[in-house]
């Protein structure tokens, strides 16, 4: 039988490459790998997950093993899956549904915990992953701003700008300006 393993710090296609890599330097066979969790074709041995632990901190991820960890990391993992990966954001995305639905839990449970131990809740944590998603799209440099909004599921190039400058203290259009330059977030961001 399987095992379901969650790993922390995965968040794109990379990443998913580089955990293969160490799953296959360390002779385990992933059935499925995607962000923020692997699913093995076995039940590895503790000594074995002792050394993917070891290989995977080498290479800049960590394997969750505390179950409200897991929960936490499954649910960041969800939300930059769902902003990062998932293309656009069309119209109002029902948080609260996705991950309920996703993560088989009551969502007053999900946020009641995230918040706790991270300090904001998770629709904050979305906003604050659709801000990156902006900030990567004016980079790019190939969107109006109006596209850009209506990918990260804003509803007008106004809304955007509020909640971008709420939150750096400039508008897109200024950061667009620096030429996509790094801004100071806050730790929940990345």
């Amino acid at each position: 039988m399987g095992a379901l393993l969650t790993i922390r710090n995965m968040v794109c296609d990379r990443c998913k490459r580089a955990v293969a890599r160490v799953l296959e330097a360390q002779g385990l066979k992933p059935k499925h790998i995607d962000l923020g969790e692997v699913e093995l074709i076995w039940e590895p041995y503790p000594d074995e997950l002792d050394a993917l632990r070891g290989a995977l901190r080498v290479q800049g991820f960590e394997l969750v093993d505390d179950r409200e960890a897991v929960i936490i990391a499954r649910i960041k993992a969800a939300v930059v899956k769902l902003v990062h990966h998932d293309g656009e954001l069309k119209g109002r995305v029902k948080l609260g549904e996705h991950l309920s639905a996703l993560l088989h839990k009551e969502y007053s449970g999900l946020s009641a915990l995230f918040t706790q131990v991270e300090g904001i809740t998770i629709e904050q944590y979305f906003l604050l992953q659709r801000l990156e998603r902006v900030k990567e799209l004016i980079k790019y440099g190939e969107l109006t701003m109006s596209e850009i909004a209506h990918r990260a599921g804003f509803s007008s190039v106004a809304h955007l700008s509020t909640q971008f400058k709420k939150l750096t203290g400039m508008t897109p259009t200024a950061f667009k300006g620096m030429g996509g330059g790094r801004l100071p977030w806050t730790r929940w961001a990345g």
